[in-house]
Parts: structure tokens; sequence; C-alpha cells
């Protein structure tokens, strides 16, 4: 055990060193006291989509049980080296003999290329093997005995170890099969195993190793033990890790190897700009957004062990890296940005008018996590069409505004000018971007913050008039919800990814997301183009009818009225963003000449009651003091509050500049009582309004796939409980409405409220808007349909320019990917072969492009162009470029491996009982928390 080892657990069993360094993890990060308000009710409980976090909540606060139970549980002799000794020690060598497994995968797949996928065990691979043990001489040649497991059969077989083979790991690997154990193996697993489950995964992320693995032993007809598991589980890292260096030597071969390559060039329609386009107010547009459901138990928890003090693990600690991936030192440079504006108040405020519908607007939200999760789930952004561009950890915290600066900053450098962003919080996310150290160069850049469509519904509708999608010249009908339907699929992850290791994780969620890119997104692309085009022509061919029907209703022959009216509109929310300062003194005067009238009359009646006592009636002289004292102190406060009454109100006389007292009967007492009950009203519109909201987002939430039984019964109560509130909501509202004779409402027409529009158009009482042209149903109908229209043109501009840069590049990149391939098929087969399958992953969906496209071009209205275009890049690996032969050196390593210097076996007996016994206790410790949350 290493000195910091041992000042680790010394941490851990030290309460006061634990405390210590409960203050090094940072001021965002929330200690187990949070987690104790969320269960005596403090603070409210968020379950994420994917659900499970009372469950660890509750493991983290029973800690020290958990421990004490795995510790009882441990198995029957002490073992000092820790499981991240032997792993550090196993990832070091591999990753020595990595260029030479390489090498060898090459071999064995440009050897196996056409055969159809045969089993490790078929009869044409057994008899081949044969003749290799037949030529065997035991001197230069010789045979080495392993355990194979294949798909289908799992046995032991002995592969010929031959002179030029430099490591038994790639000596195993020519014949396509992969050993757990870097120098003395003796279990393997082919690659067709590996790739089926690789493959299988990414399509079903709920697939784990465990899952497949018993389901090897369920066809080979044995049981199952868990270090079949562990087995694989190297088996899979070291596989990835193979096809990782492989990729990188294409890429390297084509060129792509630059930073940045893959974001600069992962959408052929919004990247692969040509000459002689039509300009576009934004070159680029995407969407960035948090999710929480991809959350990660930190190690702590279970084991005792810290995440938090990796930064003292040995350098040879695997850390992964994806060009996708931001790293948490890059997003961290951010922290300091604090939000210091707001968006949409006037000079003199202070907060943002959306902020009471949004959880991540407010600071003191997001900065909360539960201690037990170190990553507490990603934040991605996604181009238009789906491709993911970048994601980010957010570690131990809520979805702060780091991680959307971090992604932004990222895409300035990469695509420069005229990008749209959408963010469900664009409107404060402007203004934290201005305040920023990227403030200025977002502005020189003419980055543009926008709210998403469907989100847009839930802000302030001031701020829908200035950022949302709908009103935005130059969107098209982009509703900028990329982000949600990628975490629609992605929340599968969650369940074999929660308690994984920061690498595993990582790796998993990179994988899937590179394969959902790939096979998913790109195979898609000219569908989604096609289905863009039919909806735009749709709009204009039915939205212009209904345009021009409803111009006449309104007497309007000019379409640009409709933008007047938008103008209108937005200069009269505006006004109505604070009361007038003297409306608001007048109010407050009218209410202490009330309360100074009710303090009078009181007085008043202290004053003038009066005590008969009679012989009959005289009490002992203790209790009429008693009495008469009580009668003193009631008129003293009466005294006193009728004072304290009358000194506000000549002090506000003295700031209004009244000269003589209003009364009842006055125009100004009149008018001063209509702006209070003003002030009623809208005051009972405004909790009306929020009971509505939370109603459409439970119902969102109810109706989302993957949302748990209990979790649905716990909003179905949540639902009946919103709408009494709702109903004794109404009765207030129109019992205020009734007093100022405006229009009441019903439990059923509010129930039907979509858009917070529908509420912000009730508020004004010092004006009737009912007059305004666009205030009423019909013409925000035709306005609605006049910018849908608009939209509808912009978006078929658009399609007509990302189409023709998806026609370029599939002639581009077939043409450069294959004068590659020839260019090293004499000198480097292997890596020639290699560049064929990274050709025909996206070629393979070649013909499927050009079904689509086809049919874009039979489209009634389709005015665009299907010839391809000359490309503006035609730098090094551009796909209009020219190929060069790159210069490969060689992928062996020049080291040798060392003897076994203590790779012990492991008793995987031993392992087993101890499994067995802890996972007893965890079962106990289970049915302990499913009473508990019944209850």
């Amino acid at each position: 055990m290493t000195v910091n080892e041992r000042h680790a657990l010394e941490a851990l069993r030290d309460p006061v060193l634990n405390d210590v360094a409960d203050e090094c993890i940072g001021d965002d990060y929330e200690s187990d006291g949070y987690g104790e308000m969320v269960l005596d009710g403090t603070e409210p409980l968020d379950v994420s989509h994917a659900g499970g976090e009372f469950q660890e909540l509750t493991r983290g606060l029973l800690g020290d049980f958990w421990k004490s139970t795995s510790e009882q549980a441990k198995g029957k002799r002490s073992d000092y080296h820790t499981f991240r000794d032997r792993s550090t020690k196993q990832t070091a060598a591999f990753s020595v003999q990595t260029g030479a497994m390489a090498e060898a995968y090459m071999v064995w797949s440009l050897k196996h290329r056409g055969t159809g996928g045969k089993g490790f065990f078929d009869s044409d691979e057994q008899r081949t093997r044969e003749e290799q043990w037949r030529s065997c001489d035991g001197v230069g040649t010789r045979l080495l005995s392993v355990l194979v497991l294949d798909v289908f059969c799992g046995e032991k077989t002995s592969i010929t170890v031959g002179p030029t083979d430099r490591y038994l790991t790639s000596a195993l690997l020519r014949h396509g099969l992969i050993p757990c154990s870097p120098i003395t193996p003796k279990v393997a697993v082919t690659v067709h195993a590996l790739e089926l489950y690789h493959t299988t995964r990414q399509r079903c992320p709920h697939l784990s190793i465990q899952a497949y693995v018993k389901s090897l032993c369920d066809m080979h007809g044995v049981p199952f033990h868990n270090h079949r598991s562990r087995q694989f589980s190297i088996v899979l890292d070291v596989y990835l890790q193979v096809l990782a260096f492989v990729s990188s030597l294409v890429r390297r071969a084509l060129q792509r190897d630059q930073p940045d390559w893959r974001l600069k060039h992962c959408c052929p329609p919004c990247t692969y700009r040509l000459q002689d386009e039509p300009a576009m107010r934004f070159a680029m547009l995407f969407a960035q957004d948090g999710n929480d459901s991809l959350k990660r138990v930190a190690t702590r928890i279970l084991d005792g062990d810290i995440d938090h003090v990796a930064a003292s693990l040995p350098a040879s600690e695997r850390t992964f890296h994806h060009e996708q991936y931001l790293m948490r030192e890059f997003v961290d440079k951010f922290t300091s940005d604090r939000q210091t504006g707001n968006s949409i108040v006037n000079e003199d405020g202070d907060g943002n008018l959306c902020a009471e519908h949004w959880k991540n607007m407010k600071d003191d939200a997001t900065q909360k996590m539960w201690n037990v999760f170190d990553e507490s789930g990603v934040f991605i952004a996604v181009c238009r069409h789906g491709f993911c561009l970048l994601v980010a950890d957010m570690v131990q915290s809520g979805e702060q505004s780091k991680y959307a600066l971090a992604v932004t900053s990222k895409l300035l450098d990469a695509f420069g000018s005229d990008l749209g962003g959408g963010y469900d919080i664009g409107c404060r996310f402007k203004t934290t971007l201005a305040s920023s150290v990227l403030g200025e160069r977002a502005r020189s850049l003419n980055y543009t913050s926008l709210v998403n469509a469907f989100h847009g519904h839930a802000h302030n509708r001031l701020c829908q008039l200035d950022n949302l999608t709908t009103y935005v010249k130059g969107l098209g009908l982009e509703d900028l919800e990329g982000c949600e339907r990628a975490f629609s699929k992605s929340n599968a992850l969650a369940s074999s990814t929660r308690y994984a290791s920061i690498f595993h994780r990582r790796q998993a969620i990179a994988s899937y997301i590179e394969h959902n890119d790939e096979l998913e997104v790109y195979a898609n692309l000219t569908k989604f183009l096609l289905n863009n085009y039919k909806q735009a022509l749709d709009v204009l061919s039915n939205g212009r009818v209904t345009l021009d029907r409803l111009m006449r209703e309104l007497g309007v022959s000019d379409p640009a009225t409709f933008k007047l009216w938008l103008d209108e509109e937005r200069v009269y929310l505006k006004s109505l963003l604070c009361e007038p300062p003297e409306e608001t003194l007048q109010m407050e005067y009218w209410q202490w000449l009330v309360n100074l009238a009710t303090s009078k009359q009181n007085l008043e009646t202290v004053l003038s009651s009066w005590t008969i006592v009679t012989p009959q009636s005289a009490a002992p002289i203790s209790s009429d003091s008693s009495a008469t004292r009580r009668r003193e102190t009631m008129r003293r406060h009466a005294q006193e509050n009728y004072e304290k009454d009358l000194k506000a109100v000549q002090e506000l006389e003295g700031r209004l500049g009244i000269t003589r007292r209003w009364v009842p009967e006055d125009e100004e007492w009149r008018a001063a009582a209509r702006l209070v009950a003003n002030r009623k009203y809208q005051r009972a519109l405004d909790n009306v309004e929020r009971l509505v909201v939370s109603r459409i987002f439970e119902l969102s939430k109810m109706n989302q796939s993957g949302t748990g039984y209990k979790l649905r019964k716990h909003i179905g109560k949540a639902l009946q409980t919103r709408s009494v509130a709702i109903r004794a909501a109404l009765t207030q509202y129109n019992a205020a409405a009734k007093a100022l004779g405006r229009r009441t409402l019903e439990f059923e027409e509010v129930v039907e409220y979509a858009f917070l529009a529908d509420f912000d158009l009730l508020r004004d009482t010092r004006q009737d808007i009912s007059t305004r042209p666009w205030a009423s149903p019909t013409a925000r109908l035709a306005i609605n349909t006049y910018f849908k229209l608009c939209q509808a043109e912009e978006e078929v501009v658009r399609l007509n320019v990302e189409i023709r840069r998806m026609v370029t590049y599939l002639v581009d990149e077939e043409r450069y990917v294959r004068a590659c391939e020839a260019l090293y098929q004499d000198a480097h087969p292997m890596l020639a072969y290699q560049i064929s399958k990274y050709r025909t992953v996206r070629s393979r969906f070649t013909p499927l492009h050009l079904h689509y496209l086809e049919k874009i071009s039979r489209l009634p209205g389709f005015n665009g162009m299907l010839s391809p275009g000359i490309s503006m890049s035609c730098g090094l690996g551009d796909s209009a470029g020219v190929p060069e032969r790159v210069h490969m050196e060689t992928v062996l390593s020049s080291s040798v491996v060392c003897a076994d210097d203590g790779e012990e076996e492991v008793d995987e007996d031993a392992d087993e009982d101890h499994g067995a016994a802890l996972e007893e206790h965890c079962e106990a410790l289970q049915n302990i928390l499913s009473v508990t949350v019944d209850a």
C-alpha cells in the first residue's frame, strides 16, 4: 500500500479529515446535507428520465453500513494488491503491445475479407490450424494452449506462435483472438464475438456485458461465473483500443488527423460549402442542452475510494480521450464567468421574466447536486441534421452556464461567423455570453442565441417575440430541438453506465454517439432533406390559401402589416414590465388610507366602550384590576396603530404633493381603488398561469417513454392535486375579474391553454386591448400563418443549398477515398483494406441517398439543382482535395515486454464466494430501500 493510499484510508476513517476533504471539492458541490434535505422534504427530489436517484442517494447516506457489510463478506485471504494496481499494470503492458496487435489485426482482417464471417471453429479454419500444428517444429514455431470463447462454441485449442510474432498477444490476434492477459494469456475471445457485442450494444444500449456473457454461456452449455464478465470486459477494452489505433492510422493515411478535423467535417449539408452559394443569415444552426440521465455513481460510495484524488494516481492510469469530448480542464476555464445581466427587463430591472419557469436559470438550483454522483449528466451540441458536435460531462453540479460557454467557444473556433445556437434558456444565455470572456468575440463573429421552438412556448411572450424560432428571420422551419431527440435515444445508456468507471462511461457514450452519427444520422440525411422539403412545400401551398382568406376577413391588403402588428405588440408588452412609479405610490397611499380608517374606527370603539358596575356585578379588586389592565393595553395598541397609519399617510401625502386628504367620494380615491383591484387580478392570473404550466410539463413527463411505473403514479397524483388547485385559483381569479368587469374563465378552457401568450394578453387592465387589431384570435392566426410562410420560403432556399452540398460530397468523397486506397494498395495492402472498410461505412448508404434525391427531384415545386458543385475547401484531407501518399512509420513498438514479474493467478473461487456474500447483503439493503420507497 502506498503512502497516498494509506493517507486516503485514514482520511476516510477520521471524520475530521473527511470534513477537510469535503471542503476541497468546491463550493458548487453540495455535501451530504443536500441529500438529507431531500429526504426531509426541504429540497425537491429531482428524478431524471432514467430514474434510480433515490436508491443511490440512500446508498450514499448509508455508506458506512454498505462498507461494513462489504468488509464482512471479504474473501479468505489477504491481498495487498489493489484492483487499481493490477489494472494499471495490465493497461501499461497492453499499451506497449498495441502497435503490434494492430498490425496483427490488420493482417487477420485482410486474410479473412470476403469469408462471410466464418466462425473460429469453422471446419475450414480448423483444417488450416491443424496444418499449422503439423508444421510446428518446436524451435522457431511453438504451440500455445488457450481457452477460446466464440459466439456459439467455447473450447480449449492450440495456437501456433511463429518466429515473427513479437508478442503472444499479436500471435493470438493473427488468428482473430484477443487475450484477456498481456503476458500469460490463458483465455481469449474471438474478434467475431467481440464485434457482435460491440455492434449489438450500439443498437441496444441496455445490453450489458454480463447479460451478453451469460447468453454465451447458455449457448455453450456451461454455468456462468462472474470472472467471465471481468475477462470479457478486459478483452473488449483491448479490442476497442486496437480499433482506435487502426482508425488513427487510416486517418493519418487520408491526411485527416488534424485537430478538430472531424468536428469541421462531420455533417456534409452543414459544413461542405460550395462556390456561388446564395447568402444565408445563419451559416450553421445547432442546438445545445444538458441531460441528467447519464449520471455516474462516485466510487467512494461503494468501496470507500475517492474519485477526486485521481490527480495523485500513477501516470499509467487510463484516461479516455476522444475528439468529441471536451476535457474538464477546458470547461472549468469558464467557471469564473457569472451571469450578470438579464435579457428582457427594463434598465432598472434585476430579474429575468422567464426565470420562474426554468430551473436551469436559477444559480442556486444548478449549483446543487447529490455527492453520491460524480458526473451528474452530459451537455451536448448537435447540428440541425442530428450529428453530435461536442459532448461535455456535467461534473458535481447541475446545468451551469460554463458548459454552454465551453461548447460555444469550441464551435466559434471551428466554424467562425454567423452561427445560430438554440438553447432552452437562450434568452438568459444571451446576456451570460455577452458578459463573459467570449462576449466581444461572439459579437464580432455575429453569433445569435436562440430559443427552441417547443421550449420557447414556456417563455414569456416578450421573450418569444425576440428569440423564438417562429419570429427569427433566416431560420426556416428548423425547431432546434435536436438535443431532445438525441436524449430520447441516449437515455437507454443510463442503466449500463451508472456504476461504470470514468473511462468506461466515456467510452460507452463516445462509442454510442459515433455509431449513431455514422449509421443512423448519416443514413437518414437525404430522408431528412426530403421530408423537410415536403413540409415546406405543403406550408407554402396551404398557407397561402389560408392567409388570403384571413386577410380578407381582417381587411388587410399588405402582408407587411403583420410585421407592424408584431412590433406594436412588442412595444405594448414592454410597457407592462413594471407599474408606473406614481401609480405605485397612489395604490400605497390608498391602502394606508384604508388602514387609517380601520385603525381610527378601532380606536374610537375602544375609547367609547364603558364598563357598568353594579353592586351585584362588582368583582374582587384583583380581577377588576386585571380587566382594567387588559382594556388599557387594547387602548394603547389601538392608539399606536392609529398613529403609525397616520404617520405613513402623512409621509405619502408629502411625496405625492397632496394638499387635501382623499375621501371615498373623491375621483382619485376611486381610481386608486381600481388600480389595487387590477393588481389583485394580475396576481390571481399569475397563480393560474403557474399551475397550468406545471400541469403541461407534468403531462409531457408522464407521456415520455421510459418513465417508471412508480413515477407515473406519483405524477398522476400530482395532476389530480394540481387540478384541484387550478379550480381554487380560478375561483379567486374569476372573483377579481368580475370586480373589474373582465371576462371570466372556465376550467375546461384554461386546461387547454398550451402557450403562455394566451395568458399575457389577459394581463393589462390599464387599457382595453380588445380593440387592438392584433389582439383578436383571427389576427393572431393570421400573424402566425404569415411568419410560417416566410419560414417555409427560407427553408426551401436552405434545403436547395444543402441538397447540392450533399450531391457534391457524395461524388467527391467516393473519388478521394478510392484514390487514397489505390495509393497504398501496393506498398501497404493491409492499410489499403482498412481504408476500403472506412469508405464502406458511408458508401453503403449511397444507393439510399440517390433514391431519396431522385424523389426530391420529382417533387412539384422543387427548384434546386442536383448537379455537383465546386467545393470551397481543397486542403489536406478534404474530399475535394488531391490525395497524397503519406510516409507511414512502422506500427511496431521498439521495446520488448519483459517476462512476467509477478502477475499472479486470481483465485476465482474466492472471488465468487466474496461476490455471492456481497450480493446477499446488497439484496437485503435493496429490500429495505424498497419498503422505504413504498411507504
